[in-house]
Order: C-alpha cells, then sequence, then structure tokens
C-alpha cells in the first residue's frame, strides 16, 4: 500500500517506520529537515521537506498515487487542511487527520473527513481505568503502564 504521512513528528516518525518495516511504501513530508532523523537510519521509505499545504511537495511526494494520506503534524487545522486537499485535488481515497479538538474531529468526520482525536482517546482509556481499575485490552505494541511516555505510541 502506498501510505502518505505528513508530519515527522513522534507520532509520524513511528507510524512511517512500522509501516515501512512491513513492506508498505511510504513517503513522509515535514517542514523541519532535522525531523527525520527520527526515522532511524533503516528508514526505507522517502522522505520530502516541506509543506503539507504545497503542491509541489505534495505531488513530488506522491500524493496523486496515494491509497491513503494520514496527517499528523502539530496543528489541528493545518491537519484538517492537508487531508481535505488530498481527498479533494489529488483524490486520496482514503485520509485520516490527527486532532486535539474534540469538536473540530467531529464537525470534519460528519463532513466525510475520517479523524483521530488523541483527546477523546486518552480520555476513554483514562475513563476505563478510574471506573474499572484497569486499561482496556490493547493490541502487544502498544503498553499502558503509568508511565506517560507509553502513551506516545497511541
Amino acid at each position: 500500500m502506498k501510505v502518505l504521512i505528513i508530519g515527522c513528528g513522534r507520532t509520524g516518525a513511528r507510524l512511517a517506520r512500522r509501516l515501512a518495516a512491513q513492506a508498505h511504501e511510504v513517503s513522509i513530508v515535514d517542514n523541519a529537515r532535522e525531523a527525520f532523523l527520527r526515522l532511524g537510519p533503516n528508514f526505507a521509505g522517502k522522505t520530502y521537506q516541506g509543506s503539507g499545504l504545497d503542491h509541489d511537495v505534495l505531488e513530488s511526494a506522491g500524493s496523486a498515487t496515494a491509497d491513503i494520506g494520514v496527517t499528523v503534524t502539530s496543528g489541528d487545522n493545518r491537519n484538517l487542511m492537508i487531508a481535505q486537499l488530498l481527498q479533494h485535488k489529488y483524490g486520496v481515497k482514503r485520509t485520516v487527520a490527527r486532532l486535539h479538538d474534540p469538536v473540530r474531529a467531529e464537525i470534519f468526520h460528519d463532513m466525510g473527513i475520517e479523524t483521530i482525536c488523541t483527546t477523546t482517546i486518552v480520555e476513554g482509556l483514562l475513563e476505563n481505568f478510574i471506573n474499572q481499575g484497569h486499561f482496556p485490552s490493547l493490541p502487544n505494541e502498544i503498553s499502558i503502564n503509568g508511565d506517560a511516555s507509553s502513551l506516545e505510541t497511541m
């Protein structure tokens, strides 16, 4: 599968490494060249420096042939705009925007943009822990052990 990831922070870099290791064709875009250091020396995908809102950058990164676009920059508005651009200009059939604002996530989901809201995910996990004394079952790769750094895999 051809995956285009916009944003090479902790989430984008971890996702890119995992998907590339599973033999997906991964392209990742970020404004900051140093962000690509998070990918490590053995990253099998392609990196593109520039804005995820820049048409030339998106075209170079393969937006026209991507099977899925994932936007995980630090800004909700930017993630939503890039997801819309990928869908409407480049015809990427599946896009998902990572958001922090639950209200925006719901509104844009209703507009046809798939969203994943980290705020509501963490809220649900914590509510489950408070009410039931444990976290729900998660894949083995994702562990929650009371150390806040383990939540970054989400």
